[in-house]
């Protein structure tokens, strides 16, 4: 019980240090950019025609300082801010859609990026490691050889570029997909799910496309090496069928290490869900930080980039809790 009681201690203490690095890094990296949300404020309201005396300029111009975390001392402010992100996740108004809150905006675009994430990282490790044992376990066969070009082609390919390739042919060239997403249909009906899956599929596919190659790649040179290996040999030996060896024998062991790669691959996935998000007008977080970017919004960003911080480092947690259980031979050290 000890070892076990220190290894999750272990892992949460990295956890919580993760998290306060990165959550630190964005409270000081907004506050180097060159622009000042509060003036940018006051300066939108003056070009569209406001009029307000010396007075009342000042209180509004303390009131936006307040609302924005300005006020006091940077230490002052980044105590705030972490009681703030922590244990409220109140991240104030944005500046960029005045006054609506930041958690609202969040609330809105988190379940697009989530279901957008998740279905295509599933789809890409599924197709990817089913794939790579096929090309890792029959390696001479001409159907192998093309789906190993294939994984060759697609995976060196930057997430924007094959985006952008994609969207100047399906929106520009082929007007197949809408340039951007408006979703329409009854709540939970079959016309809004259709919607979702159509405005969706480019981005995804923008995301499979680069990421399955990877796990194709690497399962294929897991299961060639298993295949190998003596309990494998044996197995054959004995006369089990093809698929029993490879179902038993080698892909449990195989998806083992695979396993540990999506975890250390989510932060690279979630990087490229934010860019097929600004490639094609996606209405998720990765839109939102586009959009905090462009205006200075220091709330918006702050809250996008630490949610997405929170987020990878907790499903980075989970599964290197869930390992252990997977692989018997891992001990708690």
């Amino acid at each position: 019980m000890a070892h076990h009681a220190r290894f999750l201690i272990g892992r949460l203490a990295g956890y919580v240090a993760v998290v306060l690095v990165g959550i630190t890094f964005i409270f000081i990296i907004p506050r180097l950019l060159p622009v000042n949300p509060v003036e940018a404020m006051l300066g939108r309201m003056m070009s569209q025609g406001a009029y307000m005396q010396e007075d009342q300029v000042k209180a509004l111009r303390e009131a936006l300082s307040d609302a924005f975390g300005l006020n006091g001392t940077l230490l002052e402010q980044y105590l705030g801010f972490l009681r703030r992100t922590l244990l409220s996740q109140d991240f104030g108004p944005s500046l960029a859609m005045y006054p609506t809150p930041v958690k609202e905006l969040i609330g809105q675009a988190l379940p697009w990026t989530f279901g957008l994430l998740l279905a295509s990282v599933l789809i890409a490790w599924v197709v990817g490691n089913a794939l790579g044992l096929i090309i890792g376990t029959m390696p001479n066969s001409r159907t192998s050889k093309m789906l190993e070009a294939v994984a060759i082609i697609f995976y060196p390919i930057p997430y924007f570029i094959l985006a952008l390739v994609l969207s100047i042919l399906f929106s520009y060239v082929w007007k197949v997909f809408p340039l951007t997403t408006t979703v329409r249909g009854a709540p939970w009906s079959w016309e809004l799910i259709g919607s979702i899956v159509y405005h969706s599929f480019l981005p995804a596919v923008s995301i499979i496309a680069v990421t399955f190659g990877w796990w194709m790649l690497s399962m294929r040179a897991l299961s060639s090496t298993l295949m190998d290996e003596d309990f494998v040999v044996y197995a054959r030996l004995k006369g089990l069928a093809r698929p029993r060896v490879l179902l038993r024998y080698v892909l449990p062991n195989a998806m083992l290490p695979q396993v540990t790669f999506l975890a250390l691959q989510l932060g690279l996935m979630f990087n490229g869900s934010i860019i097929a998000e600004i490639v094609f007008s996606y209405p998720g977080v990765g839109s939102l930080i586009y959009t905090a970017i462009l205006q200075g919004d220091y709330n918006l960003l702050m809250g996008t980039v630490s949610l997405s911080i929170v987020a990878v480092a907790t499903a980075t947690l989970l599964v290197d809790l869930l390992y252990p259980l997977l692989d018997p031979r891992i001990r708690h050290r």
